[in-house]
């Protein structure tokens, strides 16, 4: 009996590493008494898989940023790099593991500095960045749609290269539009936790968002965009800062808003972020709706959902492998001596099951 193809591309991947990494098509088909065909086939498939990389007849392992920046320490060594985040202790927390991580492999300095999401102050840490001697920076600045251009005017005369990182220009030519981005498609996640409600036989999901981040705007964009794909219709959504806004959450408000989507119908809500999905089971409880029996629930950011009761599917943003390509991308403009056009790098999210969808 013939071998499946998944078993085929896994002693590929195999031989591949036992023979130094680099192997040429021919002798891996030799190697493996598989034809020719079927191994350019398999090879195929893993390189769009991102597994491995084929180049002139040749094919070796894919590396990981960080293994791809190890080699680099003589060039690296001595770079100080800048990283500016919004926040520690959740989300940002792995972001900054990646880049960290990249840059202890490289041999260069990472630098932090913390401008709170309102507080207006990313200037002012840029510039204390740029004191402390950092020659290239990663920003996660304050970018939300209706910003007065003037506020982030500085990020198109920075004296050094600079990566945002889970960030965008809000317009095509607004502040910031020129340069490098590395970031997750947050639009892509929504439509994955779309597409699993779909597919559990939900067709009214309620979104519940945040409204003070990049992130939650591009989730709530991403709500409508998939449910008109999934040729559903969108519904009103619920804010989980509450009716007055400010930057603390309403747990208790949000949790009745749900109770009275579910009496209109709904059965399905997607909350961003977890620490306000991982509230909600134990209020909805007190109001006579269980996880997932009457309501079925997705988390995104995927930062504590696992450890909900009950657990919390989840959409996981890639995190950490943000940090980590957006350091090489900015290493990769320090070191290399080439007029690089700008990149817009886009990573997916991934949907993680557990147990509060049911099914």
């Amino acid at each position: 009996m013939g071998i499946s193809g998944e078993e085929r591309r896994r002693l590929i991947v195999t031989a591949i590493g036992e023979l130094g990494g680099q192997v040429r098509l021919t002798d891996l088909a030799e190697r493996l008494s598989i034809p020719a065909v079927t191994v350019r086939r398999d090879v195929a498939a893993l390189a769009d898989a991102g597994r491995v990389t084929r180049s002139h007849g040749y094919v070796s392992l894919e590396r990981s940023p960080s293994d791809r920046l190890a080699g680099l320490n003589g060039t690296a060594a001595g770079l100080t790099v800048g990283l500016l985040v919004p926040s520690v202790g959740s989300y940002f927390d792995e972001v900054i593991a990646g880049v960290r991580s990249a840059a202890t492999a490289a041999g260069a300095r990472l630098v932090l500095g913390i401008a709170p999401y309102g507080a207006g102050d990313d200037r002012t840490q840029v510039e204390q960045l740029l004191e402390s001697g950092a020659q290239g920076l990663l920003l996660a600045p304050g970018l939300l749609p209706g910003l007065d251009p003037a506020d982030c005017a500085w990020l198109d005369s920075l004296p050094v290269p600079a990566v945002l990182v889970e960030r965008r220009s809000p317009t095509p030519d607004g502040p910031g539009s020129q340069l490098d981005t590395v970031g997750s498609d947050h639009r892509d996640g929504v439509f994955r936790a779309l597409r699993h409600f779909a597919g559990l036989g939900h067709r009214d999901v309620v979104l519940a968002a945040r409204s003070d981040s990049w992130t939650a705007e591009e989730v709530r964009a991403g709500y409508v965009e998939g449910m008109r794909l999934l040729d559903m219709e969108p519904l009103p959504v619920l804010d989980t800062l509450g009716p007055g806004g400010g930057t603390s959450s309403d747990p208790v408000g949000l949790a009745r808003g749900i109770a009275e989507a579910v009496a209109d119908g709904a059965r399905a809500v997607l909350v961003h972020n977890d620490q306000d999905a991982i509230q909600l089971p134990p209020l909805l409880r007190a109001l006579g709706l269980g996880v997932p029996d009457d309501v079925a629930l997705i988390a995104y950011d995927d930062v504590f959902a696992a450890l909900a009761a009950p657990p919390l599917t989840a959409v996981a943003p890639p995190k950490r492998a943000v940090g980590e390509a957006a350091f090489a991308l900015l290493l990769r403009r320090l070191t290399s001596g080439l007029d690089l056009p700008a990149h817009r790098t886009s990573l997916l999210p991934t949907l993680r099951v557990r147990t509060s969808c049911g099914g």
